[in-house]
């Protein structure tokens, strides 16, 4: 047996992987995988690159085991789990369901597979559908061998393998923090997608190699010595060259292959945190650093926990290069990710229950818990460093929530959707569309028919069965039923209600508007100007608020009925303002002087309603004495142009004790709740009586009108003031 596969393992780990390997061995026979590559070669190859990332045993077992063909049942999971234990049976079945799912993600629509976020929902998917992340770093380690032997054999590669590679896998050990993985597969699958370019950078690279592997070798002899000299046991080395990353740089910076800072670049490896900072200082004591180009990642560390100082510095001669200084452990982790920490198996106990309780499985799921907070966030951390320093792979924090925890389900068109937990049949078509959830009457799940209250799970595909018209049931909206857990699904389900009750009011109010209409003769009216003319914006909303009965029929026969001149000296029109229970004026007095006649009765006019100070003149009625206007009311107006005969002069008199004066008050504000209370507490704090309110409410803005009974100008103007500086209010005057 090759002695790389079991490599890093105790004696009973080996014997574990070496027994899965004579076990598996004669099953595989001649077996090919599709593009031609043998599958023990392939599953052999597999294993030595987990070995190679320094995972556990049950990794590698199962790996050698995944390849299996899974007809006959000498090689269904169940006989894995005799054969090598539940752990390894369970990461057999949760690699076999995320093969399943590529084959399927492969079949879907090219627009879907364009799509960033449908890149993006589906490497969640295959995160989500992984219980253990071991399956994911098995799925990695296989496609990389893949990798390998096409570029080996010299085997053609199906570029859309190599596509899948570049827009799924290399992402998905990006946020596993292998880099080893990463710049490998990166690198092979460009060579594969764009050969061209990947020869182009790889023959410049080779062009300056000699020049460069020279500076690297003197550079590092220098860092060495100056570095034992401070006391500090480094390891210096040269960085290796990654092209596609060099194609990227070039690329998305539109920089030349000769202004990359990185070409030529050196790692330092110390043994401390605080060793990293004086390396750094020495590094920039022996160099010129360039400015803008230095990153501390080990103070704040990149969202998937990478942490590393750079800086770029350039050389006697100019010529930059890149220093990146860490610990070992960094490096470790920087290297081979959260398969770092999968190797506690070797020290802790076996049995799944002692497991539950050990120190090291506890730190284990820990582990995984920061893991899966990690892989929930939106954006790549290569393209968004964190902004606060993040939880430490080796010391999660407890008090870190995770995210809502999400399901990724698939359409019939291979589309990926992401759905809350609990998510049903009903949420997913109203996901999709709401008129296919509005039609929604059937399901099926990986081709079984369902009820509709079926909770989903991550990896499952859902086709919805639909009726031609119709709409939702109102029983969906009842939380008992289970049929949404959506609140988008909710609120759609809701307004498809509303609409149906709107379209009911505005029917019943258009028949009452026109049967008034037809009362009044008026039935030629157009009836959206007589909405505006009413104060709506259109006819729908003098329909809706007649039906709600929050307009009275009454105002339309008003508006084809105005008040002449002696109708607005009719009794209704005026009004005599006597003092408040209580006072010991004269009821009857409205404070008003005739001028050069005595003891003519007088009225104050409803149309204005004049109060002390206002400049006020008076208008001599048929049996109801003088009404007293303000000058500038404009009915005054009109029945001064008619009969100036009738004009009288009038002034304030001495105003008797407690005589107050109704004045009609125009608020414009937000609409809010709480504002009529608060209004009515400014009134109460100034002691002002209210004598009538309406209010009216249109895209929230509300237009209220409240008559007060004031005792002079001065308490007007308090009470204005004090209206005013009420939240919402907009203007506050008197009408």
């Amino acid at each position: 047996m090759d002695p790389m596969l079991i490599v890093g393992l105790s004696d009973d780990d080996q014997a574990l992987v070496q027994h899965a390997a004579e076990w598996a061995t004669p099953q595989f026979a001649d077996l090919h995988t599709p593009s031609g590559e043998p599958l023990l070669d392939h599953a052999l190859g597999t294993v030595r690159v987990l070995a190679d990332m320094q995972a556990d045993a049950a990794t590698r077992t199962a790996a050698m085991l995944i390849a299996l063909p899974e007809a006959g049942s000498a090689k269904q999971p169940d006989s894995i789990t005799q054969q090598f234990g539940s752990e390894i049976g369970r990461l057999v079945q949760g690699t076999r369901a995320l093969l399943r799912l590529g084959s399927i993600a492969s079949g879907a629509s090219q627009a879907a597979a364009d799509s960033v976020a449908q890149k993006e929902k589906l490497r969640k998917m295959l995160l989500a559908m992984a219980a253990d992340l071991r399956i994911v770093l098995i799925r990695l380690a296989s496609r990389l061998h893949s990798l390998r032997w096409y570029a080996s054999s010299k085997t053609p590669c199906d570029p859309a393998l190599a596509r899948e590679t570049l827009d799924l896998y290399t992402p998905l050990a990006n946020r596993l923090g292998i880099w080893q993985i990463k710049w490998e597969m990166e690198d092979l699958a460009f060579r594969f997608t764009d050969p061209q370019r990947y020869k182009y950078i790889a023959k410049l690279l080779e062009e300056k190699r000699i020049e460069r592997e020279a500076f690297i070798e003197q550079t590092i002899e220098q860092l060495t010595q100056a570095l034992k000299k401070m006391g500090v046991t480094a390891d210096v080395t040269g960085r290796p060259k990654h092209i596609y990353s060099i194609h990227n740089k070039m690329l998305h910076k539109n920089l030349d292959f000769t202004q990359l800072f990185d070409v030529r670049a050196l790692r330092i490896i110390v043994p401390e945190d605080r060793d990293c900072y004086a390396a750094l200082s020495l590094v920039h004591e022996m160099w010129v650093p360039i400015s803008d180009e230095f990153d501390d990642y080990v103070a704040r560390p990149k969202p998937n926990g990478y942490r590393s100082l750079h800086t770029v510095v350039a050389d006697a001669a100019g010529r930059p290069f890149e220093v990146q200084i860490r610990t070992r452990a960094m490096h470790e982790f920087a290297e081979f990710g959260m398969a770092a920490h999968w190797r506690y198996k070797e020290a802790g106990p076996r049995s799944t229950q002692a497991a539950s309780s050990h120190p090291a499985q506890r730190q284990y799921d820990q582990q995984l818990a920061w893991m899966r907070q990690l892989l929930a966030w939106n954006n790549e951390a290569s393209e968004q460093p964190a902004t606060s320093p993040a939880p430490q792979p080796d010391r999660p924090q407890a008090d870190h929530r995770p995210p809502e925890e999400r399901i990724y389900v698939l359409s019939p068109q291979a589309r990926v959707l992401e759905l809350p937990v609990g998510a049903t049949p009903v949420d997913f078509a109203y996901h999709l569309h709401s008129d296919l959830g509005h039609r929604c009457r059937g399901a099926r799940i990986d081709g079984q028919m369902v009820p509709l209250n079926t909770r989903l799970q991550t990896g499952q595909t859902v086709e919805i069965l639909t009726t031609k018209s119709g709409g939702p049931s109102r029983d969906w909206l009842n939380p008992q039923l289970g049929l949404m857990a959506s609140p988008r699904a909710r609120a759609k389900v809701r307004a498809w209600f509303n609409a149906i009750e709107l379209q009911q009011r505005m029917t019943q109010g258009q028949a009452l508007v026109e049967k008034e209409l037809q009362r009044l003769g008026k039935t030629a009216i157009n009836l959206e100007q007589l909405a505006e003319q009413l104060g709506f914006a259109r006819a729908d909303d003098l329909y809706v608020a007649a039906a709600k009965e929050e307009f009275s029929l009454r105002q339309i026969d008003a508006l084809f009925q105005p008040v002449s001149p002696e109708q607005e000296m009719s009794p209704e029109t005026l009004v005599t303002h006597s003092p408040r229970p209580g006072s010991t004026s004269q009821s009857g007095k409205t404070g008003v002087l005739v001028v050069g006649v005595g003891s003519l009765m007088t009225q104050l006019a409803r149309c204005c309603r004049p109060a002390p100070p206002d400049q006020i003149s008076g208008f001599v009625t048929r049996g109801r004495g003088v009404s007293i206007h303000r000058q500038d009311c404009s009915s005054y107006a009109a029945l001064a142009t008619r009969q100036p005969e009738r004009v009288i002069d009038v002034a304030w008199g001495q105003t008797v004790a407690g005589t107050v004066y109704p004045v009609d008050l125009s608020i414009r504000s937000q609409d809010r709740p709480g504002l009529l209370r608060d209004l009515s507490e400014v009134f109460s704090r100034l002691k002002l009586n209210v004598v009538a309110v309406n209010t009216q409410s249109k895209a929230s803005i509300a237009n209220m009108g409240f008559t007060v009974e004031i005792h002079d100008g001065a308490e007007l103007g308090r009470a204005l003031a004090a209206l005013s500086e009420v939240s919402g209010v907009i203007s506050a005057q008197r009408h």
